[in-house]
C-alpha cells in the first residue's frame, strides 16, 4: 500500500520541474528571433497593431515583471488569447477542445500496446530461441523501426481501400452527433447510450490507433521479454519450480510482478512519445487534435496558443512519471521508503 507521504513527496518533486518547464516556455518568446508581437501580427500588419499586441503581451514591461506575471497566469491556468489559430478565444478554451481527441488517441494506442506487448513480451521469454521468439523479436523489430507517416497510408490502403472495413479519416460519421460531454468520442457515446455511435467511433479511431499502438506494442515486448528473462533464472524462481509449483503459476505468480517493474517505466516514458506521435496520426488520418493545432500555431507565431500546449504536456507527462512512481511502490514495497 503506497503511504501518503512517499505520494507527498513525489508531488514536491514536481514543483521545480514544473518550474523549470515554465522558465523555458516563457523563454521561447524571448529568444526567438524577431519581434514577437510583430510576427503575430504579420508582415503587412500596421504598427498599431503590432503596439497593441505588445501591450497585450506585457512586452514593454521590464523581463522580471513579465516572468512575474507570466508565472501567475501559468497557476491560474491563463495563457492568454490566440491571435491567430482561434482568433480571439482564450487558450485554455482552444486546449479544452482540441486536447480530448489527441489524449484519446494516446490512450487507445498505449492500452493496444500494454494489451499485446506485455503477453509477447511474456511468451516470448518463457520459449526463448524458439520459432515463437523469433518471430515475435523480428516483429518487434519491425514495429520500432516503420515511422507512423509510412505505415499509417499503408494500413489506410489495406483495411479501408482494399479491404473497406474502416473509414479512413474522422472520428465520427456525419450520421452521428458528438455529444461533447468529456471530448473522448468513446466515452460520450456511451455516456449517453448511444451505441451505434459508439461502433462508428470505434471503427473510426481502429485505423489510428493501431498505427500509435504498433511501435508502443513492439517497445514493450522486447522491453517485458528482457525483463522476463532476467527475472526467470533467479534463484527464487527455481525454488518455487523446486518445491513443485508449475511452471505457468511460478511464471505469472512470481515472476511477471517483478519483471513489470522497467516495462512500468517505459510504458510512463513513451505516453510523451504517442503524444507526440499524435502528431503525424493526426495529419495522416485528417483528426482534429491538439497535435494540428500546434503545428499551425508554430507555423503562425501564435505564442499563446504555443506556450499553453508546451505546459499542458509537460504537466501531463509529470503527472504520468508520479503514477509511475506510484505503480513502482505497489508492485516493489521495498520502495516506498
Amino acid at each position: 500500500m503506497t503511504s501518503k507521504r512517499f505520494i507527498l513527496k513525489r508531488l514536491l518533486l514536481l514543483v521545480p520541474v514544473l518550474l523549470g518547464v515554465a522558465t523555458l516556455v516563457f523563454a521561447i518568446l524571448h529568444l526567438s528571433p524577431g519581434n514577437p508581437a510583430r510576427v503575430i501580427a504579420g508582415a503587412r500588419a500596421s504598427e498599431a497593431f503590432v503596439q497593441r499586441i505588445e501591450n497585450d503581451l506585457g512586452l514593454n514591461d521590464p523581463i522580471w515583471i513579465q516572468y512575474g506575471r507570466f508565472l501567475g497566469d501559468v497557476v491560474t491556468f491563463d495563457f492568454g488569447r490566440s491571435y491567430t489559430v482561434r482568433q480571439g478565444t482564450p487558450v485554455s478554451t482552444v486546449l479544452q477542445t482540441f486536447f480530448p481527441t489527441t489524449l484519446e488517441l494516446a490512450l487507445l494506442g498505449q492500452l493496444f500496446g500494454i494489451l499485446i506487448g506485455l503477453p509477447l513480451g511474456v511468451l516470448s521469454a518463457v520459449k526463448q530461441d524458439s520459432l515463437t521468439d523469433h518471430f515475435t523479436r523480428i516483429g518487434a523489430l519491425a514495429g520500432i523501426s516503420v515511422p507512423i507517416f509510412w505505415s499509417g497510408p499503408l494500413l489506410i490502403m489495406l483495411f479501408a481501400v482494399q479491404l473497406d472495413l474502416v473509414p479512413t479519416s474522422g472520428r465520427l460519421g456525419v450520421a452521428y452527433d458528438n455529444p461533447e460531454i468529456t471530448g473522448l468520442i468513446t466515452v460520450d457515446t456511451l455516456l449517453v447510450g448511444d451505441i451505434p455511435a459508439f461502433v462508428d467511433a470505434a471503427q473510426h479511431l481502429a485505423l489510428p490507433a493501431l498505427v500509435i499502438g504498433i511501435y508502443a506494442t513492439a517497445l514493450i515486448s522486447r522491453m517485458m521479454r528482457s525483463s522476463m528473462l532476467e527475472v526467470i533464472r533467479q534463484d527464487y524462481m527455481r525454488t518455487a519450480r523446486a518445491k513443485g509449483q508449475g511452471a505457468k503459476i511460478t511464471v505469472m505468480k512470481h515472476g511477471f510482478r517483478n519483471a513489470l517493474i522497467p516495462v512500468v517505466t517505459i510504458i510512463g516514458i513513451q505516453f510523451g512519445s504517442l503524444l507526440g506521435g499524435a502528431v503525424l496520426t493526426e495529419t495522416v488520418f485528417n483528426i482534429r487534435g491538439i497535435g494540428t493545432l500546434l503545428v499551425e500555431a508554430i507555423q503562425s507565431g501564435d505564442y499563446p496558443v504555443v506556450q499553453g500546449t508546451v505546459l499542458l504536456f509537460a504537466l501531463l507527462f509529470t503527472l504520468v512519471n508520479l503514477g509511475v512512481d506510484i505503480t513502482y511502490s505497489y508492485l516493489d514495497p521495498r520502495i516506498d521508503q
